[in-house]
């Protein structure tokens, strides 16, 4: 029986998350003992080598990013180079699940950075609804507790860089193909790795270290290539909400590999920031629905029910 596209889109996102969250466990694993920017540097080097065989696939070998696309491109890298050295530095040090719930916030920071830097309208009911969720991020990393350290303002840190990743590929032109993006970016990680060693001396790699390498690698592109295919099936509104199954992930693979499980205050704060996600990201797609069927009869143009 052949899948509905729903279905085929809730399954790629629920694929996508696991390998996003496996890319990170395998990672907290291979940093253990392999210096952080080494790792930075294999990882970068086996992604880039993957995406440039897919670029190839695909038909898209010219990557020159022209114009106001290519400004665009230097803030997004500027995120992504932030954003991944704060979430290594952090997940060295914290449980995988409490970064996890942590980085869940995203929807949220990014509608706020949105409503502040692209004067895009936020009303009253989102605003609050991201209020409440900040209010979840503080009993997550609980101030002025003895959990809260160095690493959970890392972690918050690197939420701001992503923030400022996503803003920066929200204003790309369409005629820039997404892999082009992609690779720009593995190659901006991997000359970041090699920088870094200027600061750590080159180790051995064991075998069992290069597999686990190898493997987030892997486990970044299969999530590259899923969360794009989850996003262009089906009903976006029903799909997009599974991205919270990586906290599940997040949960299952620290208690798995090792040992860690959050507490009750975490799994709360992780609650109350996934549940107004959700609202904030059900609230905007009714309003973006209004606005179409505005526009629609405006021009006396039908638009299909979904």
């Amino acid at each position: 029986m052949a899948l509905s596209d729903n279905s085929r889109g809730i399954l790629a996102m629920n694929v996508a998350m696991a390998s996003f969250t496996l890319n990170d466990a395998m990672m907290k694993q291979a940093t253990e003992t392999v210096p952080l920017f080494q790792a930075i540097a294999i990882r970068g080097m086996l992604t880039l080598g993957a995406l440039l065989i897919l670029a190839r696939m695909m038909g898209h070998m010219q990557f020159r990013v022209p114009g106001q696309d290519g400004r665009r491109l230097g803030w997004r890298t500027l995120g992504e180079i932030g954003g991944t050295i704060t979430f290594l530095l952090a997940l060295q040090h914290m449980p995988l699940a409490n970064l996890s719930a942590i980085m869940q916030v995203l929807p949220l920071a990014v509608t706020l950075g949105a409503a502040l830097f692209m004067r895009e309208q936020v009303g009253w009911r989102r605003m609050s609804a991201i209020l409440v969720g900040f209010a979840g991020v503080m009993l997550i990393v609980r101030p002025g507790t003895e959990g809260f350290n160095q690493w959970s303002v890392l972690a918050l840190v690197s939420v701001g860089f992503v923030v400022l990743r996503d803003l920066a590929t929200r204003r790309f032109s369409a005629s820039v193909p997404s892999v082009v993006i992609a690779v720009w970016t593995a190659v901006s990680i991997t000359l970041t790795g090699f920088a870094g060693l200027a600061f750590e001396d080159w180790g051995p790699v064991g075998s069992a270290d290069l597999a686990r390498l190898a493997g987030a690698a892997g486990f970044l592109v299969m999530g590259y290539l899923f969360v794009v295919m989850a996003m262009r099936v089906g009903d976006v509104a029903l799909i997009a909400p599974f991205r919270y199954t990586a906290l599940i992930w997040a949960i299952f693979l620290g208690w798995l590999t090792f040992g860690n499980l959050p507490d009750g205050w975490t799994l709360t704060g992780a609650g109350i920031v996934v549940a107004t996600g959700l609202y904030t990201y059900l609230r905007e797609h009714r309003l973006q629905r209004r606005l179409a069927a505005s526009r629609a009869s405006m021009t006396g143009t039908a638009t299909p029910d979904r």
